[in-house]
C-alpha cells in the first residue's frame, strides 16, 4: 500500500515539476518577446532624423560671416604663388610683402632701412602697405632723399605699422603705431581712408585684410607721411 502511495506521490510531483517548467519556459519566451518589442520600439524612437548636413551648413554660415580680403585693388594680386593672397599667409609680413608685385618699392624701402627682420619678428601687427603707384606720387627727388636718410625712412615706414592685428571691424579710429605716434583711420565695412599728409590728401585702402603669418595687411594708394621729429624729409 505504501509503495502505491509513493508511486502516485512521485507521479504527481513529477507532473507538477513538468508543468512548472513548462510555465516558466512560456513565461521566459513571453518576457523575451516583450523585451525584444521594447528594444525595437526604443530603437525606433531614438533613431536620429536624417539631418546630418545641418551642422555643416551652420558652420559654413559662420565661416562666411568672417571678413576676408576685400577691395578692387586685390585684383592686382597674383592668384597663385608666394605673392598671392594664399601664399602671403605662409610668410611673416616682411617676407610676404617682398613677394607681392604691387609692393616692390615698399620692399626696397624696408630693406634700405634694415627693417625686414624687425617686421618679421613682430608677434602681431597691422601694416598699411603703399603700392608702387603710391610711392610714384612722391616727386622723385624727394623720394630719393627719403631713401637716403635712414633715420627718416625708418620713421616713415614704422608710421605704417600698428603692433597688433586689426580686423576690419577694429580698424577705424586712432591707432598707435610702431613709430610711437598715431595714425587715424576713417570708415567702416570695406571702405577706409587715412590722412596721408599734412596737405589733407587721403590714402584709401584698395585691398584690405590680407593675411600674413604675423600681420593683417591693408594695401593703400598713398604713402602716409608723419610729422617728422628729426631732420627728415616731409612731402
Amino acid at each position: 500500500m505504501q509503495r502505491t502511495i509513493l508511486k502516485r506521490t512521485g507521479g504527481v510531483a513529477a507532473l507538477a515539476l513538468t508543468m512548472s517548467l513548462g510555465l516558466a519556459a512560456c513565461g521566459s519566451d513571453s518576457d523575451s518577446a516583450e523585451t525584444a518589442d521594447d528594444t525595437s520600439s526604443e530603437s525606433a524612437e531614438t533613431t536620429p532624423s536624417e539631418s546630418p548636413s545641418e551642422p555643416a551648413e551652420s558652420e559654413s554660415e559662420s565661416t562666411d560671416a568672417e571678413p576676408m580680403n576685400f577691395g578692387a585693388g586685390c585684383e592686382g594680386v597674383p592668384t597663385s604663388g608666394p605673392g598671392s593672397v594664399d601664399g602671403m599667409a605662409d610668410d611673416p609680413v616682411g617676407t610676404a610683402a617682398s613677394n607681392n608685385p604691387l609692393l616692390t618699392t615698399l620692399t626696397a624701402a624696408v630693406q634700405e632701412a634694415g627693417l625686414v627682420q624687425t617686421l618679421n619678428g613682430l608677434e602681431a601687427a597691422t601694416v598699411f602697405a603703399p603700392t608702387d603707384d603710391a610711392f610714384a606720387k612722391i616727386p622723385q627727388a624727394d623720394l630719393d632723399a627719403l631713401l637716403a636718410d635712414k633715420e627718416a625712412l625708418t620713421q616713415v615706414l614704422l608710421h605704417h605699422v600698428v603692433p597688433e592685428r586689426l580686423d576690419p571691424s577694429d580698424l577705424a579710429g586712432d591707432q598707435d603705431t610702431a613709430a610711437e605716434d598715431v595714425v587715424t583711420v576713417e570708415g567702416e565695412g570695406e571702405e577706409f581712408e587715412i590722412p596721408a599728409a599734412n596737405g589733407g590728401e587721403l590714402a584709401t585702402v584698395v585691398c584690405g585684410n590680407v593675411q600674413t603669418a604675423n600681420a593683417n595687411v591693408y594695401v593703400i594708394d598713398s604713402v602716409l607721411m608723419p610729422e617728422m621729429t628729426g631732420g627728415g624729409n616731409g612731402r
